[in-house]
């Protein structure tokens, strides 16, 4: 596989996380502004955040969760050159699995739901490091 091919779903998963920054940004900066949140409660660590800040500041920093050994695996790929069509396909579930979540981090916040999205994209990245874990100790 091309390396485009093999980094596009990381550069999506990149650009969402970016996202994610600037909105959490300006979630803060507007409580702040509207006086819910006081600027000497964010330095002592005493952020009373509305619910919908806490929801986009807790999928931000998921993105800092599972996605770090997606990346690893990836950049593993392409130095062993691993990267097949299969990894492809399976980053890309992954990756359509972790906007998933992040979506509904940022709206309903459903628990079972969000938690079903979690689970599968863990699966699926469990089993592409098994995979490229087994090509490289078989050496198939």
């Amino acid at each position: 596989m091309s390396i485009p091919t093999v980094l596009l779903p990381v550069f999506v998963l990149v650009a969402m996380t970016f996202a994610l920054n600037v909105w959490m940004g300006w979630s803060r900066t507007s409580s702040i502004r509207r006086g819910e949140v006081k600027i000497r409660d964010i330095a002592l660590g005493e952020r009373n955040w509305s619910k919908q800040t806490q929801q986009v500041d807790n999928a931000f920093h998921n993105q800092f969760e599972l996605p770090v050994l997606f990346y690893v695996l990836v950049a593993f790929a392409l130095i062993t050159r691993q990267a097949d069509l299969l990894f492809v396909l399976l980053s890309w579930v992954f990756v359509a699995l972790r906007v998933l979540h992040a979506y509904i981090m940022v709206t309903t916040n459903y628990v079972p739901r969000r938690a079903q999205v979690h689970f599968s994209a863990m699966i699926i990245l469990v089993l592409m490091w098994a995979i490229f874990a087994l090509r490289i100790l078989l050496a198939i």
